[in-house]
């Protein structure tokens, strides 16, 4: 084991910690999380939120312990795909800039999966116990990103649809009054 594998298991497990903590959060206040899914624009809200919170938690299990790490980077990147298209973009760059947040947090989570993906998990991880991480090499880890964004991509053909301004709204359909972060993670 040298610098790297402790840098990756690092990054994996920061990694896991946050979108664990977001799973669980989504969990904890489900009827919120489905009100506010559905106020950005998903049908089947409900259904939504908890594939969302089950499927955070997974993604987190499996960058903690390496197991599948390609594949749990792609659920990364294909939850923070999800989140930027759906309503960190509107806001710009900047978290900071709008109460809905910008798209700077889920960009970074997005690149550093991409990088676990495309490296592999290091010698701290089940993968590399089991063998599993000297066959899935870097092409397989960028097929797995690009896969990530095409399952992005099919989720919000099929579930989710911009939202109509509501009174009060600016012309991108958010409420810039409330000075309130929208986001329920």
């Amino acid at each position: 084991m040298d610098a790297a594998d402790i840098a990756l298991l690092i990054l994996r497990l920061w990694l896991a910690t946050v979108i664990i903590a977001h799973g669980i959060n989504h969990l904890r206040a489900l009827d919120g999380t489905a009100s506010w899914f559905a106020s950005i624009g998903f049908r089947r809200a409900r259904i939504q939120a908890r594939l969302s919170a089950v499927g955070e938690i997974a993604i987190g299990v499996g960058l903690a312990l390496g197991l599948l790490t390609a594949f749990a980077a792609a659920g990364l990147i294909a939850t923070m795909v999800i989140a930027f298209w759906s309503i960190h973009r509107f806001a710009g760059f900047f978290v900071f800039a709008r109460p809905d947040e910008g798209y700077e947090y889920v960009a970074t989570l997005s690149v550093a999966a991409l990088v676990v993906a495309v490296i592999g998990p290091g010698q701290v991880s089940v993968d590399h116990a089991l063998g599993l991480a000297d066959r899935l090499d870097s092409g397989i880890g960028a097929a797995m990103a690009i896969a990530g964004v095409a399952a992005a991509a099919v989720q919000l053909a099929l579930f989710w649809r911009r939202p109509r301004p509501e009174a009060g709204a600016d012309p991108d359909g958010h409420d810039d009054t409330s000075g309130a972060c929208s986001h329920q993670s």
